[in-house]
């Protein structure tokens, strides 16, 4: 388990974080340019080991509580780089997507499903099939999980 300094020596690494210490010892790290209300990246570090990053946003990550944090208490110094810059990576907001973009994603019986943007829109196509439609990038991916697909 890292030191509380080793952890916050690993925090104060990152630039765009900026440290707020609050009560009882602890210390936050915001990320102020997040697309999003959410700003808080590291949350309620302190002496006793305990801390949190927020991956509520993630695609893909690791399991977190109902607020979307990660207790990061027993995380090494290259796990926890990581989920730090994977968490300010979901509150920049989506990347700029170019139409016609595709993914593809396998799920149960190894079947296929293509995710296309088109006209501000994701659309989930089983062979020529339109299966599904989505505003968000986002929403496609959590539909697409909730079905047992994983990106290829």
């Amino acid at each position: 388990m890292l030191s509380f300094e080793e952890k916050l020596s690993i925090m104060e690494s990152f630039p765009e974080l900026e440290r707020k210490d609050v009560s009882m010892g602890r210390v936050n790290f915001h990320y102020e340019q997040s697309a999003y209300e959410k700003k808080l990246v590291g949350f309620h570090f302190h002496r006793n080991g305990n801390g949190f990053i927020f991956a509520g946003l993630m695609d893909e990550g690791p399991q977190t509580d109902e607020k979307g944090y990660v207790n990061i208490r027993e995380y090494g110094a290259d796990e926890l780089r990581k989920l730090v810059g994977e968490s300010i990576r979901s509150l920049m907001g989506e990347e700029p997507f170019t139409e016609g973009q595709e993914e593809a994603w396998v799920g149960p019986d190894a079947a296929t499903l293509i995710v296309k943007y088109e006209d501000d829109m994701w659309y989930i196509f089983s062979g020529l099939n339109l299966e599904a439609a989505f505003e968000t990038h986002r929403e496609a991916n959590t539909y697409l999980k909730e079905e047992g697909f994983k990106r290829q």
